[in-house]
């Protein structure tokens, strides 16, 4: 444990308001941290610790020059003292005390891809981890400070039925096409974790009509059931990236739902696209996935049928 002595006229904006630079710190940095009358104590692994020392003593020498400190500051600061050795070094998330890691060789080639390059997009069945994989390393790259916020997004368009009238405000009725990026989400982080950070507008989960008109910076965008989105509205979509940010398009392209008449956007991106140097692309097969061994039997049995 390290403490650190903090000027009584630094503490309200150096801790910000009910502590909340002190919890965006934890999140990103890995430590642990609280105050305790004019010391701050910072615990944890040696080297998240001195890292975190870092950012805090980049923050205070801000103090004088601005004389507050915003969450856009604190993410910056964390930013630039991220752990450089951890990129490319794997993905620091765990389920059930095990880490999170690529179980074939099309998923590492997906999760170099996805290190590698700020656009890639990624097609294949159920089950290969094409989501699973993506929120893993924005939640990895989040906690080590390489990006500033996780946008989560899925076309609300529905599985082949009318649902019809759903109750509730906006936030109730896109809920349920949110559901599975929320509960990818829950296998890695504390619910009370992932509340706080959308509180904080760290996370965020929207549906594609909301991304119109924005511009994601310092980000990983993440757009998921893309199979299911028009080719105007996956333009509007990839046009949203900003500096500093990944994007990850992922999708099944024999599950669409649009109507008959409509061409997937996901297709389409990749017949328009292929030859634009810096953009990856990854096919995961039925060799990939890794849900219950009858999932891999399902889909096979469906190709052979569709095939034939």
């Amino acid at each position: 444990m390290i403490t650190l002595n903090i000027e009584p006229r630094h503490k309200l904006a150096l801790f910000g308001p009910a502590d909340r630079n002190l919890k965006l710190l934890r999140e990103l940095m890995g430590v642990q941290i609280f105050a305790a009358g004019d010391h701050l104590k910072i615990s944890g692994d040696a080297k998240a610790v001195e890292r975190c020392v870092a950012v805090v003593s980049e923050l205070r020498r801000h103090l004088p020059r601005n004389g507050s400190i915003t969450i856009d500051d604190v993410g910056r600061a964390a930013a630039r003292f991220a752990d450089e050795s951890g990129r490319n070094g794997g993905l620091d998330v765990a389920i059930s005390g095990k880490g999170v890691t690529p179980r074939t060789s099309g998923q590492a080639t997906y999760l170099n891809a996805m290190e590698e390059r700020d656009l890639v997009f990624c097609a294949g069945p159920a089950g290969t981890g094409k989501t699973f994989l993506a929120v893993a390393l924005a939640v990895s790259m989040l906690r080590r400070g390489r990006i500033r916020r996780l946008v989560l997004v899925r076309p609300a368009v529905e599985a082949g039925e009318k649902l019809g009238f759903l109750p509730g405000d906006i936030q109730a009725k896109v809920n349920p096409y949110l559901r599975p990026l929320l509960d990818a989400l829950h296998d890695m982080m504390p619910y009370e974790q992932i509340r706080r950070l959308m509180g904080n507008d760290i996370i965020e989960l929207a549906p594609l009509a909301y991304m119109r008109g924005r511009t994601l910076n310092d980000a990983m965008i993440i757009l998921d059931e893309a199979q299911n989105t028009t080719p105007s509205q996956m333009l509007m979509f990839l046009t949203r990236l900003g500096h500093n940010s990944k994007m990850v398009i992922t999708g099944d392209p024999t599950q669409v739902d649009l109507d008959d008449d409509q061409v997937s956007g996901l297709v389409d991106a990749r017949r328009k696209l292929s030859g634009i140097k810096g953009i990856g692309f990854v096919d995961l097969g039925r060799e990939d996935i890794v849900r219950h061994p009858l999932v891999q039997n399902v889909v096979e049995a469906y190709q052979s049928v569709n095939s034939g």
